[in-house]
């Protein structure tokens, strides 16, 4: 396989990031939701004006995977009043990893993953977390091989279906 790159988003590539953020994300949740509730997040989660919003925030940022110019994952990182939660100013949150299936097993969540690291080191954030659904094993074991631990669950609602993710989180400064 060619050399992967990495590189930011911006608001030139919002069709780009609309395709990959909703394909990735019913190809990993589809088998688990119903159709309806699929539908609704797809059409309101990641709409071109909600995507949008979040690439205009400044303390939000968004990386492509390329792999011979073609988009194949993304990462999507959030700081300080910008995370899902914690909003805590010494944490970045990565609020999504995803690849697309084809190249699952091919390093290119780990790639995202070391950019994020990488961020929040620049950042000199204390720690990183994220919220993972609880019947996703292969994103929860690909957290924990790199250090990430459990600490807190909560609610993500997908339509109207109310949903656990666990809280991880690693320490990056101790």
């Amino acid at each position: 396989m060619d050399k992967i790159e990495i590189r930011k988003i911006t608001l030139s590539d919002i069709n780009e990031l609309q395709t990959i953020s909703r394909q990735t994300f019913f190809d990993t949740f589809s088998a688990g939701n119903t159709e309806e509730n699929m539908t609704k997040y797809l059409d309101e989660g990641l709409s071109i004006e909600k995507l949008t919003a979040e690439l205009n925030d400044k303390n939000a940022e968004f990386y492509f995977a390329t792999l011979d110019g073609n988009v194949i994952g993304y990462l999507k990182l959030n700081f300080g009043q910008s995370q899902t939660e914690l909003r805590d100013d010494k944490a970045l949150e990565i609020e999504r990893i995803y690849v697309l299936k084809e190249y699952h097993g091919k390093n290119v969540g780990q790639l995202l993953y070391n950019k994020a690291i990488q961020i929040a080191r620049q950042k000199n954030a204390d720690y990183v977390w994220l919220g993972v659904w609880e019947e996703n094993p292969r994103a929860i074991n690909f957290y924990k091989k790199n250090g990430f631990v459990e600490f807190e669950k909560h609610i993500f609602k997908l339509g109207n279906d109310e949903q656990t993710d666990i809280m991880m989180k690693l320490r990056l400064n101790d």
